[in-house]
Formats: structure tokens, C-alpha cells, sequence
């Protein structure tokens, strides 16, 4: 007979490891079915190499490929993988209704420094039979992914997750800057933020290009490891994933920085601050 305490146990700590919710591990997203599912990852697909395309104009390259697809279904899914176009349009990416928007602090501010700024936004990772989302927090200057969380729905408990490891293991940052969406707008996300005396700070509207460093860890993450891997589990996701991003924070030149990986961008400031001080 199966002790009830240990079952459960074993539950926390695969939760644990594959860094998802215990809610998240019993609560299974709403299924889409094969056809659906490869229409999201086509459309993401393209959305990396064309972030413009609205719904309109993605069935239309949709349809092109043969596709037969109409907007409204296409705008669906666009919206359950949360993708939005950079074009300013009304209510593109609107936030909860009861949830607190705070000021846009990064206007005329030269970012000199790690630990200054940091940076958060989620995107969708497609599964070979289903998608997950992805949550990354990372430091401005260097392009550092500080820590990062999985989870198979939209709530902001992972990302609040992934804020209090940053936060753990790297400090803090002066002012923290998001977008408008309402897991970095929930109660949960910004009072961790408070408490730990960060300043909030949010994207306002035409401000899409603040979002276009870690745009581009997507597109990388996703055409160097999501897209060949067609992962089957959560733990094959998170291992590949967290492969990935040690790979990029470590051992990835970066050609902003002359050839220097963020990690050694991100310690060499760190030290050079510290002689200074």
C-alpha cells in the first residue's frame, strides 16, 4: 500500500526539479489538438523573423503555406501563446483591469553598470505534444539570464518563483522593468519587488523596443535548441533549456561586448565596481 505522506513528498520534489508549481503539476492546460499545436509552433516560428505580423497578416503568410486558416482562429492562437505585434495598436497587451501599473523610470537613463536594471518577459516554448511557458529575469548591461522558471499555465506563481532566486543569488537591482502584462503587474510579483526595496518600473505604450534584448534570447534560445528539439517532458525541456542558457551565459561570445560572454561581462563589472568602491 502506497503511503499517502510519501506520495506526496515524492510529488514536491519532482515539482522541485523541473522547477514548475505543485498547482501547475496537477492542473493540466486546456488541450489543443495535433493541428492546432502545429499551427502555434509555425506561427512562433515566424513571429521570430517577422514580430510585426498581426493575426491579419500571419493567416494571410499562414494560408500562403498552404494553410487554410481564417483570422479569428489565428488571432486565438497567437493570443494563447501570448505573442502580440510591436506595432502600437489598442489593446495589444493590455493589463488586468484591477491590477496597478507603475511609471515607465528608464527614459534619458544610461545603463553603465550590472545589477542596475534588470528585465523580465515570458514566452512559449512548443512541445512535441503540447507547450509550456518560460519565464526569464536578466540583468540589462550584461545580458545575463539571472534565473528562470518553466510552467505549463499563465499565472504569475512561476514568475515569482524565478524573482526570488534572482533576487537570492545575484541581489538586487535598483530598478526592475517589465512590460504590462499581468503577471509582472500581479499583486504577488510587485510586492516582492517592494520588499525588497527594487523600483518598479513598466514599459508604457510605443516602448516595445525596451523588450528587444531579451527578444532576442528568444530567437537565439529557440533556433539554437526549442526548435531542433521537439522536447517530449517537462524534464527534458527544463534540462535542455538550462543547458542552453548556461551555454549562452558562459561560453556564447556576444558581439556587443567585443566577443565576451555576459557572464564575464556581468563579473568583470562586478569586480571592477568593487575596486572602486
Amino acid at each position: 500500500m502506497i503511503d499517502p505522506d510519501h506520495e506526496r513528498l515524492s510529488i514536491r520534489r519532482q515539482c522541485e526539479l523541473v522547477s514548475i508549481s505543485r498547482a501547475s503539476f496537477y492542473r493540466q492546460p486546456a488541450g489543443e489538438n495535433p493541428e492546432n499545436l502545429e499551427l502555434m509552433r509555425i506561427i512562433d516560428e515566424a513571429f521570430m523573423e517577422t514580430p510585426w505580423y498581426g493575426s491579419r497578416q500571419m493567416a494571410r503568410h499562414l494560408r500562403r503555406q498552404g494553410w487554410c486558416v481564417g483570422r479569428k482562429r489565428v488571432r486565438r492562437l497567437m493570443r494563447r501563446i501570448g505573442l502580440s505585434p510591436i506595432y502600437q495598436a489598442p489593446k495589444t497587451s493590455e493589463p488586468h483591469p484591477q491590477h496597478r501599473i507603475y511609471p515607465y523610470l528608464l527614459r534619458h537613463l544610461a545603463i553603465e553598470r550590472p545589477d542596475q536594471v534588470w528585465c523580465a518577459d515570458v514566452t512559449y516554448i512548443p512541445m512535441r505534444r503540447g507547450f509550456l511557458y518560460l519565464v526569464a529575469i536578466m540583468d540589462w548591461f550584461s545580458r545575463k539570464v539571472l534565473a528562470w522558471r518553466l510552467s505549463n499555465t499563465m499565472d504569475a506563481d512561476f514568475c515569482v518563483a524565478a524573482l526570488e532566486e534572482a533576487i537570492a543569488r545575484h541581489g538586487r537591482p535598483d530598478i526592475f522593468n517589465t512590460d504590462q502584462g499581468s503577471q509582472f503587474t500581479s499583486f504577488a510579483f510587485t510586492t516582492t519587488l517592494k520588499d525588497a526595496g527594487i523600483r518598479v518600473s513598466m514599459d508604457g505604450r510605443g516602448r516595445w523596443m525596451d523588450n528587444v534584448f531579451i527578444e532576442r534570447l528568444w530567437r537565439s534560445l529557440k533556433y539554437e535548441c526549442v526548435f531542433l528539439s521537439a522536447f517530449e517532458t517537462g524534464s527534458e525541456a527544463r534540462n535542455g533549456i538550462g543547458s542552453w542558457i548556461d551555454y549562452y551565459n558562459r561560453r556564447r561570445p556576444h558581439s556587443t561586448f567585443a566577443g565576451r560572454t555576459p557572464e564575464e561581462v556581468y563579473a568583470t563589472a562586478e569586480v571592477t565596481e568593487q575596486l572602486a568602491a
